[in-house]
């Protein structure tokens, strides 16, 4: 019996460091995202400053998490054996659950979802031991239970949404009025006195959330700094803006940079510090309960755990070991970066491709939202408004649009300065706000603010944000279910059920690792179309280039597939590929939502290249749509088991691809060559082909008149034929753009900032 609980030890050490790599992975969010989005510094830079900070809170870690002892459920009412049982759901729940919002690039908060599955593991064993006792009821259940902490945790969350988003919005709102986007261009004092109030926050939060319950922190310095918060905010303040304005006028530094620099340091140590028990807090306290009942010579069964009602310091080599693996997992997870993206991009200030649609509610609160503003108008002073509409003036930006920063050195000081104030708060009234919902929703009410939400993005932004909120409570409902049931699989299944499971969570960490590192190269294929920056003809012709082979490239092989899937009713080679033409369409519908940007970046004399690009775009859609429709009816026609096509339809089909793919071919040769000449010798066969597609609709127009039996056979055939001819029309107009607009004797412009560089 023994050796089964040594076996769960081993597997909740296993468990400890899965969890430790896909917690930091989701909560890397909460201090990386105003340094990245503000490209303050090098990613580098902000990374061996988060490493620092992380390695600092671990070693600084106020211990051991007493929620996971005594917090969720009374240890005095349940024996040795039922505490392993919910310790083993718990860890098991809680990585996979954490890796399954990291897969999806969503935020959450690692402190819920431990609560919860605490929570769901307790109340599962509770309801086991009432219901094997005839003298006890299910009202008896909070005697096993501490009810009011799962409140407290769902209160939290409410007010981490309304008063983070409220204060960072209000917060940012005056900030901007006062230093406006050209804040470099302020006096001095301005950037001191910003800086004093910014620091000062950000110290206070590092001394009450980050070492104040140290261990190696004196009772009589905890009791100074919670017996004289005002006394030391004033003093820090005065001596922080000295430092900064003198940092400012002789070594004229950027002071911003500094703030930034200074929070993401604040937030990782308080990351680790704090919620570094969220994920070795649980295996720590199975190990303390193993040692309390290895030594008392009492059955498992028998053994009750009132050793967890007494406090007990981590051991420093523990946690040394724990920070290692958090350091690590910051600059190898890619799908930390994933998290940081959702976050960074729905702070942004200029417009990009968004990830979430628009729904009910989004578009609701956006059309409340517009009628507020149009009311708070009408009641503001005109000359008020157009003060204040000034300040949000952005400069013109100078760098490329992918190497502007998501939001500027002020909103990033503003999300952090907020973040550490109210979370500092909050600890020091013993309020169970989480640092994810905090940090997350300051970022979201300074973007409100900072008018980075417009008229084209809001209702974007907004769904966005519902969304991560619905995830947070869908956070706390899955943990507590998925560990109830874990809890129940495990109680009666014992080792077979902890073999099982440890099997099923290892397979499914795999599967979710392979399938985002699969996604993530698809991201970064060569294929991959890119944007036209050059500022004349025939520079977008070159640059440009490598998009019409990439298109044809596919495009040949979108069609080959279709006709292939429809020739031997292959209905899973179909749908894989209408994901290929639908990633494909996307792809060329970022390019004409790029439009914008290429026609303002233009010179004047080089106007004539914005008609160029934008009629290549144009046939590119339409050759896109005409194979989007292909893909489409013969997946339906296979999909819907209609009849086969008929041995002579097939052939023609083949025939008409075999044409086609030499086309194809040829065309992407010219074209990844950049040998333009070439196009006229594949325009040259522009007739043959139209010829060789009449013929095959004539052959099936004979041939319903005289022996065709099925109209569905029909229909599909003959719309692939028109379909194909759609799509040679649209292939050669491009080619005839190409081969009319080429001009050999003139050297293609470059934008001058590419020049530079």
């Amino acid at each position: 019996m023994e050796n089964l609980y040594l076996y769960m030890l081993a597997a909740l050490a296993f468990l400890a460091v899965a969890d430790l790599v896909v917690g930091v992975s989701n909560d890397a969010v909460n201090f990386l995202n105003s340094a990245i989005g503000s490209k303050a510094v090098s990613f580098k830079t902000i990374m061996i400053v988060a490493s620092i900070g992380v390695a600092v809170g671990a070693l600084t870690s106020s211990g051991m998490m007493e929620v996971a002892r005594k917090g969720i459920f009374n240890p005095g009412e349940f024996m040795f054996n039922e505490i392993m049982v919910i310790f083993m759901a718990v860890m098991i729940t809680d990585i996979l659950l954490l890796d399954f919002f990291n897969t999806l690039g969503m935020p959450t908060s690692t402190t819920v979802s431990i609560v919860f599955e605490l929570l769901g593991a307790s109340v599962a064993v509770a309801l086991i031991k009432i219901y094997s006792n005839s003298s006890q009821s299910i009202t008896d259940i909070a005697t096993y239970i501490n009810n009011s902490k799962a409140i407290e945790i769902i209160l939290g969350i409410l007010l981490s949404v309304v008063v983070a988003f409220s204060i960072g919005a209000i917060i940012q709102y005056v900030s901007r009025l006062l230093l406006s986007f050209k804040f470099q261009e302020k006096p001095s004092w301005y950037g001191a006195v910003f800086s004093g109030i910014a620091n000062t926050s950000i110290l206070y939060f590092i001394l009450i959330k980050g070492v104040k319950n140290a261990s190696f922190m004196s009772d009589e310095f905890s009791t100074l700094i919670s017996s004289n918060p005002i006394a030391l905010i004033g003093i820090s303040f005065i001596v922080l803006s000295l430092l900064s304005y003198l940092v400012i006028h002789f070594f004229k530094t950027n002071i911003y940079t500094i703030i930034i620099v200074v929070g993401t340091f604040a937030l990782a140590v308080a990351f680790a510090g704090n919620d570094l028990v969220n994920f070795i807090g649980v295996p720590i306290a199975a190990y303390n309960s193993y040692e309390a009942w290895s030594g008392s010579g009492v059955l498992p069964t028998e053994f009750v755990m009132t050793a967890l009602n007494a406090p007990v310091k981590t051991q420093p080599v523990l946690l040394l070991i724990a920070g290692l693996i958090m350091v690590l997992t910051l600059w190898f997870s890619s799908k930390a970066k994933a998290v940081v993206k959702t976050s960074v991009d729905l702070s942004r200030q200029d417009d990009i491709k968004e990830r979430f649609e628009p729904n009910f509610l989004s578009r609701n609160i956006v059309r409340f939202s517009i009628g507020l503003s149009d009311s708070l108008n009408l009641i503001l002073p005109a000359s008020y408004q157009n003060w204040a509409n000034k300040q949000f003036i952005k400069p013109k930006a100078v760098l490329k649009e992918q190497d502007l920063p998501a939001f500027d050195l002020v909103r990033a000081a503003v999300n952090l300065m907020v973040a550490s104030v109210l979370i500092s708060i909050a600890t020091s009234m013993k309020l169970p706000l989480s640092t994810t919902y905090v940090t997350f929703m300051v970022a979201m009410g300074t973007s409100l603010a900072d008018r980075a939400w417009g008229s084209e993005s809001a209702v974007y932004r907004v769904a966005g944000v519902l969304n991560v909120i619905g995830g947070w409570f869908f956070t706390a409902f899955s943990a507590f279910v998925a560990a109830a049931i874990m809890a129940y699989i495990l109680f009666y299944g014992k080792g077979y059920a902890l073999v099982g499971l440890l099997v099923l969570a290892i397979l499914l960490l795999l599967r979710s690792f392979m399938s985002h590192r699969k996604s993530s190269k698809l991201m970064k294929e060569e294929d991959q179309l890119e944007k036209a920056e050059s500022s004349s003809t025939q520079g977008v012709i070159h640059e440009s280039a490598s998009n019409i082979a990439s298109v044809v490239k596919r495009g040949n092989k979108i069609y080959t597939s279709a006709i292939n899937g429809l020739a031997v009713q292959d209905l899973k080679l179909l749908k894989k590929n209408r994901k290929q033409i639908d990633k494909l369409s996307n792809e060329i519908d970022d390019l004409r939502d790029h439009v914008f940007y290429f026609i303002k970046n233009l010179e004047e004399p080089s106007l004539e290249a914005s008609n160029f690009y934008i009629n290549i775009l144009g046939y590119l859609q339409d050759m896109a749509q005409s194979l989007d429709y292909i893909s489409k009816v013969s997946h339906k026609h296979v999909n819907n088991n209609h009849k086969k096509l008929k041995f002579s339809q097939i052939k023609e089909l083949k025939d008409l691809d075999s044409r086609l793919e030499n086309l194809f071919s040829k065309t992407q040769s010219a074209f990844e060559s950049r040998s333009f000449e070439k196009i006229g010798a594949v325009l040259n066969e522009k007739a043959e082909i139209y010829k060789l597609v009449k013929e095959k609709i004539q052959k099936q127009v004979e041939r319903t008149r005289n022996e065709e039996s099925s109209p569905k056979n029909t229909t599909l055939y003959f719309s692939l034929l028109l379909e194909t001819k759609d799509l040679l029309t649209a292939t050669m107009n491009l080619l005839e753009e190409y081969y009319g607009a080429h001009d050999s004797s003139v050297e293609p412009a470059k934008l001058n900032n590419e020049q530079e560089e």
